[in-house]
C-alpha cells in the first residue's frame, strides 16, 4: 500500500527527532505507538543533504524488510547522521542547515535476462532504484540518484557498479546479479518545513 502524505511527513519528522534527540540528549528516540503502517516491516534510507546547495551529508538505509517502519526510519536517520564513512558525524549546529529526506522501498527483485547486455532495456530510470551483487561486492542506488544526475540507464549501470568497487562495467558479467526496487521518497522543502513527495522527472 502506497504511504500518504501524512504518513511520509511523519517519518520525515520522526527521522528529524531522532537526530535532534540525539545530539542534545545522547540517546535514541523511541517511536510513539501510531498506526499499523509503521509497524510493517519496509526497507527504508534517511538522506541529509545541505540546504540550500542539495549537496549530501548523509544516505544510510535497510535495503529489505528487516525492521518496523518506524524503527528502521529511527536506525537510519541515526546511521545517516553519525556513522556514514564518507562524512564526519553531523554536529548540532549542522541540522538547521539540512533537509531530511525519507525513501520507502519495495522489497527487491532480481531482474531476469538472458544476457546482461539485455539490462539497459530491462530498467527505467526515474522509477527504478537498484543492487548490484557480484561475489562479496554489492551496491545500491536510489532512484533518486541517476535523475539527479541525468544518467541514462547505462550510466546508472555504470555507476552503480563503482560504487560497489566494481569496475564500471561488471554489470556486463553474467557472474553479477542485479535488483530492482522503487521508492516513495518524501522530503523537506527547507530543513524543518513542509514535506512534500519527491515526483523523479527527468
Amino acid at each position: 500500500m502506497p504511504l500518504t502524505l501524512e504518513e511520509g511527513a511523519y517519518l520525515v519528522r520522526l527521522a528529524r527527532n531522532a537526530i535532534e534527540t540525539y545530539l542534545k540528549e545522547g540517546k535514541k528516540a523511541v517511536p510513539e505507538k501510531t498506526s499499523a503502517v509503521f509497524a510493517e516491516k519496509r526497507g527504508v534510507f534517511v538522506t541529509l543533504e545541505e540546504y540550500p546547495t542539495k549537496e549530501l551529508r548523509g544516505c544510510i538505509g535497510y535495503p529489505l524488510p528487516i525492521k518496523e517502519l518506524a524503527l528502521a526510519t529511527v536506525d537510519c536517520a541515526l546511521s545517516a547522521a553519525f556513522d556514514d564513512p564518507r562524512f564526519p558525524p553531523l554536529e548540532l549546529g549542522e541540522l538547521s542547515r539540512c533537509i531530511v529526506e525519507v525513501s520507502v522501498l519495495t522489497v527487491p527483485e532480481e531482474i531476469k535476462v538472458s544476457s546482461p547486455a539485455e539490462y539497459p532495456k530491462k530498467i527505467k530510470v526515474g522509477r527504478d532504484g537498484l543492487i548490484i551483487e557480484y561475489g562479496y561486492a554489492s551496491g545500491l542506488l536510489l532512484p533518486q540518484v541517476p535523475v539527479e544526475w541525468n544518467w541514462n540507464e547505462k550510466e546508472f549501470l555504470s555507476h552503480l557498479c563503482q560504487k560497489a568497487g566494481l569496475p564500471a562495467d561488471m554489470w556486463l558479467s553474467p557472474s553479477a546479479k542485479i535488483k530492482r526496487f522503487e521508492a516513495e521518497i518524501f522530503c523537506e522543502e527547507k530543513p524543518g518545513g513542509k514535506v512534500v513527495k519527491k515526483k523523479l522527472v527527468r
